[in-house]
């Protein structure tokens, strides 16, 4: 999966050892542009990765990400390692986010007449009497 967002925070970096050998990883909180802003807090592990994705605050970057829950006392927690971290350009963010508006809620345009000018309901023709042929009152 992938998210698209400004760093805004990041924790301590935490370290430690296991049955594998040391390592080492760092939090960090990536907040989306939508109309309705999402905060995702994801985590980068191993050294060589921190040192490679190089992550700083106020950064816009794309989070290329994987999701697992594992259990523990009879509670389950989430966590979410990123993979790839890549820098974004926003100049090219602002591109991306002036493509095709969102439509608006209501109702649909009304149908524009064809090339030979005819609309694509023509309108009911009055009975003989000057009454219309439908029933409505209006």
């Amino acid at each position: 999966m992938d998210l698209q967002g400004r760093v805004i925070a990041e924790t301590p970096e935490r370290s430690g050892t296991s049955a594998r050998g040391e390592w080492k990883a760092k939090d960090y909180v990536i907040e989306t542009h939508e109309n309705f802003p999402k905060k995702m807090v994801f985590s980068v592990f191993g050294e060589e990765n921190l040192k490679l994705f190089n992550v700083q605050v106020g950064q816009e970057v794309l989070v290329s990400f994987d999701i697992n829950a594992h259990e523990y006392n009879g509670r389950w927690f989430n966590s979410i390692r990123a993979y790839k971290v890549r820098q974004v350009d926003p100049a090219q963010y602002g591109a991306a986010q002036a493509g095709p508006a969102p439509q608006a809620f209501g109702p649909a345009p009304m149908a524009q007449p064809d090339a030979a000018g005819q609309a694509p309901f023509p309108p009911a023709q009055p009975a003989e009497g000057g009454e219309s042929t439908d029933d409505l009152p209006f």
